[in-house]
Parts: C-alpha cells; sequence; structure tokens
C-alpha cells in the first residue's frame, strides 16, 4: 500500500481559491518589482558587475568599523566590508567595484593594511576572486539569455507534450528567439529584448490557445521574479551561482507541473467529470500528496544546506528554499487554475478528440 499524506479522496477547491492566490501573487510580485524599479534592477556581484571579493579569516573578533579604517586607501575605494559566514567564524568578506587594480595589488593592500591596524592579530586571506568589466556584463547577458531560452524551450516541449502542437510552438520558439537574436545585432539592451519577447510569448501564447503552455510559462515567470524580487529587498548580490539556482528552480517547478497537466490529461480523457473546474481540483487533489512528499524532503535537504553549509552556499540555499516553496504554489495555484479561463474551447475540443478516438 503506497504512502499518502492527503488521500487521493480530498476534495480541496483549488480552483475557487485561485483568485486569493493570484492576490498573494501578485502582491508579492509588485514589492520585488518595486524594489528592483527603485533600484534599478539588481545588485549584482563581481560576476556580473565585475569587482573582486576576498574572504579574510580572523583569529579572533574584529570590529569592522576598524577594518574599513584600515583599508582605506586608493587601491581599494569603495570597499564594502561585511561579516560572511557564521557567528564565530570570524570571517569578513571585503568587496568592491572593478577598477585598474590587479589581484596581487589588491592582495598587498589588503594584507599591509591588516597587519599595520593589527599586530596583535592573525589572519588568512582564504579568497579572492576577481573578474573584470566586460566580462561581467557578457556573464550578465548570457546568464540573461539563458533563463529566457530554458522558459521558451519548455514551453515548446510542454505545447508538444500534451496539446500535440509541436509545429506551432517551434515556430513561435523559433521567431521569438530570431527576434531577440536580431535585437541584439541592433545593439538593443539584453534585458529590453528578453522583456519584449517574453510579452510576446504570453500573447502569442494566448493568441494561438497554447493552454498549457501559457499556465507552465507563467508559474515560471513567477517562481524566478519571486526570488530575484526577495533578493532585491534583502540587498543581496545575484551572481552566478543565483542564476544555476535559478535554472534549477525553473526544471523543478516545471517537473510538479507536468505531473499535474498529466493527470488533468488523464481524468479529461476518463471523462469524471463534465466540468473543467472539477477535473482540475480532482486532479490537483490526487497529486498533492506526492507533491508535499517531494517539496518536504528537497525543503529539508536545502535547509540543511542553509544552516549547515556555510557562507559560501548560504545566498544558493536561500534562493533554492524560496524556490521550492513557490514553485510547489504556483504549480497548484498558478500553473494549473490558468487552464480553467480556456474552459470553454478546452472542454469542445477534448470531446471532438475523444469522439475522433
Amino acid at each position: 500500500m503506497s504512502f499518502e499524506i492527503i488521500k487521493r479522496d480530498t476534495n480541496i477547491d483549488f480552483v475557487g481559491m485561485r483568485k486569493y492566490a493570484y492576490v498573494l501573487s501578485a502582491a508579492l510580485l509588485l514589492a520585488g518589482f518595486l524594489s528592483l524599479l527603485v533600484k534599478g534592477g539588481p545588485q549584482y556581484g563581481i560576476d556580473f558587475a565585475g569587482g573582486f571579493n576576498v574572504q579574510v579569516k580572523f583569529s579572533q573578533s574584529v570590529e569592522l568599523d576598524k577594518i574599513r579604517m584600515a583599508l582605506d586607501s586608493p587601491a581599494l575605494t569603495g570597499l564594502v566590508v561585511q561579516d560572511f559566514g557564521d557567528v564565530g567564524d570570524n570571517e569578513v568578506l571585503l568587496r568592491a567595484s572593478f577598477s585598474e587594480q590587479s589581484a596581487n595589488e589588491v592582495r598587498e593592500a589588503v594584507e599591509s593594511g591588516l597587519e599595520s591596524a593589527f599586530p596583535g592579530v592573525t589572519h588568512e586571506i582564504q579568497r579572492l576572486e576577481m573578474v573584470g568589466p566586460k566580462v561581467g556584463a557578457d556573464l550578465r547577458e548570457k546568464a540573461l539569455e539563458a533563463i529566457f531560452y530554458a522558459v521558451l524551450l519548455i514551453a515548446t516541449y510542454i505545447s508538444g507534450r500534451f496539446e500535440q502542437k509541436w509545429m506551432v510552438a517551434g515556430l513561435m520558439a523559433a521567431g521569438l528567439a530570431s527576434v531577440v537574436y536580431v535585437l541584439d545585432l541592433l545593439n538593443a539592451p539584453t534585458s529590453l529584448s528578453v522583456i519584449v519577447a517574453t510579452i510576446a510569448a504570453l500573447v502569442l501564447c494566448v493568441v494561438l490557445r497554447l493552454k498549457y503552455a501559457l499556465g507552465a510559462i507563467v508559474a515560471l515567470i513567477h517562481d524566478v521574479m519571486i526570488p530575484l524580487g526577495l533578493f532585491s529587498l534583502l540587498n543581496k548580490d545575484v551572481d552566478l551561482t543565483i542564476i544555476a539556482a535559478l535554472l534549477t528552480i525553473v526544471g523543478y517547478s516545471l517537473n510538479d507541473t507536468i505531473i499535474i497537466y498529466d493527470r488533468i490529461r488523464e481524468n479529461i480523457r476518463a471523462k469524471v467529470s463534465p466540468s473543467l473546474d472539477v477535473v482540475i481540483n480532482k486532479s490537483v487533489n490526487q497529486t498533492m500528496s506526492r507533491t508535499l512528499i517531494t517539496a518536504g524532503t528537497t525543503f529539508v535537504a536545502v535547509f540543511s544546506l542553509y544552516i549547515f553549509g556555510g557562507g559560501v552556499i548560504h545566498d544558493f540555499a536561500l534562493t533554492m528554499l524560496v524556490g521550492v516553496v513557490a514553485g510547489t504554489y504556483s504549480s497548484v495555484f498558478v500553473g494549473a487554475p490558468i487552464l480553467a479561463f480556456f474552459k470553454p474551447r478546452i472542454d469542445l475540443e477534448e470531446r471532438v478528440e475523444q469522439a475522433a478516438a
């Protein structure tokens, strides 16, 4: 006998609660969007903005203000000093935007400044990373394009997998990818190109009635924007590690969404009810036990990384924690209920397919 947290005959009205879910999602997204707008976008780490990070470990606790005064030199202009790791680790992270100094110059400036200011305290430079501004800008553009193309290819797969519209979805994806490519050739900002293409993708999904793809895209955008908004509110840096976490979240959320979509399609074919709202609710309820078990075990594993993984992996684990919750929520309250907006045509199309079979 299989173990179920929630019984298969549970009847929670998820479709009926979608308006409240949309209001909650809109509020969270709006808060993050306003924060991003006020701050002029995400706060990029050195991977994207260019600059250097220096991780220093001291033999005892040292005040951050004294470190700032000790390292006030032309080679370390605009230096930001912050605690790093757990309390008691006595580690600090030094970071600043890139200028003309080399890695050796940065290291020498840090060493000499700390040795003169703290003669009785030993220290060790455990990590020194530097990225040039041109490389950072290129990485930022490539990361943004990676997320966009991942979502676009997922939409193509969803349309082909559940609606057998491979040709239509493929043409849409090729057209949107071409638009982004042409705009890049015209030196248009990559962020603007991706935003315009994403909006166009949503509009085309509605016009072409790619209903499953629309639900998946909206859910994935939801799952990416919530962690980005949270990082903006918390003044945390977005770097390659965070992009890796966001792409992982996209795959995790998609897996949940596909499971629910597959059950919806099975229940439509099984004619469990003439009402699409009932079919959606029944499908989500039937898969809820599996969803909670998967999300719960993933959450525990990522939470362990967040608590015990140390400062290096802290932001990655935080992104994954938020993403697991947002991904599970969006699959149930965003991706599936969106199908209800296409109710008249879906019912008609499925009946035609069943009659032809």
